[in-house]
């Protein structure tokens, strides 16, 4: 005789087939942001090389942040302001490899880490980057 698996009660099942969309859910949260932290630091690394190709760094990188985020909000919507854009320039200017950054952080962390003057302070709370 085969043997059965006993049948699982419907609150049994439920419970485990709601795990499992809690779980993807969650994964697919964390990728879109670790995408998005991605996307912000390929950003701020277009934004540096190009101001360095300039020859009036200060006066041009504001000239071209608020030309960026007036093309870019309009497109793309606010989270492309002039103070975002600032804070993806200095997101790549900070953490220069990009395999370094840490999945597990949003962009809501690193724009914290970012105000942490202190360099062994922020590897403090990125440890990947000692």
């Amino acid at each position: 005789m085969k043997n059965k698996t006993p049948l699982k009660s419907v609150d049994t099942l439920y419970s485990e087939i709601k795990l499992i969309i809690e779980n993807g859910k969650s994964n697919a949260f964390r990728a879109v942001n670790f995408t998005m932290v991605q996307t912000y630091w390929h950003i701020g690394k277009l934004i540096v090389e190009n101001e360095q190709s300039g020859e009036r760094k200060a006066e041009y990188g504001k000239e071209l942040i608020e030309k960026l985020a007036k093309r870019l909000n309009a497109e793309f919507g606010r989270g492309f302001n002039n103070s975002n854009l600032w804070y993806m320039r200095q997101f790549f200017n900070t953490f220069k490899i990009l395999h370094a950054l840490r999945g597990e952080l949003s962009w809501t962390h690193y724009r914290l880490l970012l105000k942490v003057e202190s360099k062994n302070a922020r590897t403090f709370y990125n440890p990947l980057r000692r």
